[in-house]
């Protein structure tokens, strides 16, 4: 299972800060977050960024396995 952490407005959707879930590509862990926490996550998902071991994932094909830790960053502003 991969670990999936949650951050910002992404966590408070989910209501938690991680996950772990058995995916095998970015589109499948994006389906399968969306089955889980709902529509609501599901609009903030479209937002954000997903980084797969630190590199982000530009595309859903990224293929992924047990030991990936996936975050998912919704866009932060401020400086």
């Amino acid at each position: 299972m991969a670990t999936i952490r949650f951050f910002a407005a992404a966590a408070e959707a989910a209501a938690a800060d991680a996950a772990a879930i058995d995916a095998t590509s970015v589109g499948d862990l994006r389906a399968q977050l969306t089955g889980l926490y709902g529509a609501e996550f599901e609009r903030i998902l479209g937002r954000c960024s997903l980084l797969v071991n630190g590199t982000r994932a530009t595309d859903d094909t990224v293929t992924l396995s047990g030991g990936d830790t996936v975050d998912v960053l919704p866009p932060f502003a401020g400086g």
